[in-house]
């Protein structure tokens, strides 16, 4: 094999693992792990990856597809998984969104309730919800990340202590039964640690998609998953696990 084309199918592996150490990548390619440290050092060079302790991770635009071009990607099962969520949503009550395409596609069913007040640090979310005048927005602070339309940084984890939030709705980039849930930027993760730290009842919304991916930060173990709300497409392994490990499993 080539040079290039044993770096291409490196970037092949990670794409679908969301990062690669260096002894499973070379295990895959057949490939001892001296040659795979080349390769990743001359990557990293390149600016194809970022060389970390015992591997490497994607970077930010390789691992994620552009937001407008995710609005349409499973289209029929975020409209399923987003009313379902809506249904868990108690009047009166506070609760978290966080940003993302998922997430946006519950609003619509959210106009019937009374007394909602949503704490987000998404903006396509809080544009979403201003059209329903009878919720109240709160829209946490920070740094604009303009491809996710995310807004990120100690300013909105401050804010979000102010709140005594019962309920979160969250996505993820990869959904994993024994890992728990991913994200695609290593910017992104300290917000959504810290945003879903400490919260009671987290609520995951991912379409079956989801569990075939694997991103580079981890950003809530299994433990603290509540309920988790797909699409009857999901791997039947993967949905057993959570059940067993007490996850409430909703497939829609």
């Amino acid at each position: 094999m080539l040079t290039y084309e044993r770096q291409r199918e490196v970037l092949r592996q990670m794409r679908s693992r969301g990062a690669g150490k260096v002894n499973e990548l070379a295990e895959a390619i057949g490939v001892s792990a001296s040659t795979i440290r080349r390769d990743l050092r001359e990557m990293d060079e390149q600016g194809l990856l970022t060389r970390v302790h015992g591997g490497a991770s994607l970077l930010d635009s390789d691992v994620e597809s552009s937001f407008s071009s995710r609005v349409t990607e499973h289209e029929a099962e975020k409209r399923k998984i987003g009313a379902a969520a809506a249904e868990l949503v108690l009047d009166n009550s506070t609760i978290l969104i966080t940003g993302g395409t998922t997430t946006d596609s519950m609003i619509p069913a959210l106009a019937s309730h009374q007394g909602l007040t949503v704490v987000t640090n998404g903006l396509n979310i809080a544009l979403s919800l201003s059209r329903l005048p009878a919720v109240t927005v709160v829209v946490l602070g920070g740094i604009l990340r303009p491809g996710e339309l995310s807004l990120l940084g100690p300013l909105g984890e401050r804010t979000l202590e102010e709140f005594d939030v019962s309920q979160a709705f969250v996505g993820a980039y990869g959904v994993d039964a024994s890992l728990g849930l991913s994200g695609a930027s290593v910017h992104e993760a300290s917000t959504d640690r810290r945003m879903l730290s400490g919260l009671s009842h987290i609520v995951v919304m991912v379409d079956s998609s989801k569990f075939r991916q694997r991103g580079p930060v981890r950003l809530a173990k299994v433990e603290q998953i509540t309920t988790l709300i797909t699409d009857s497409q999901a791997p039947t392994n993967e949905v057993e696990s959570l059940i067993a490990a007490g996850v409430d499993v909703r497939l829609v």
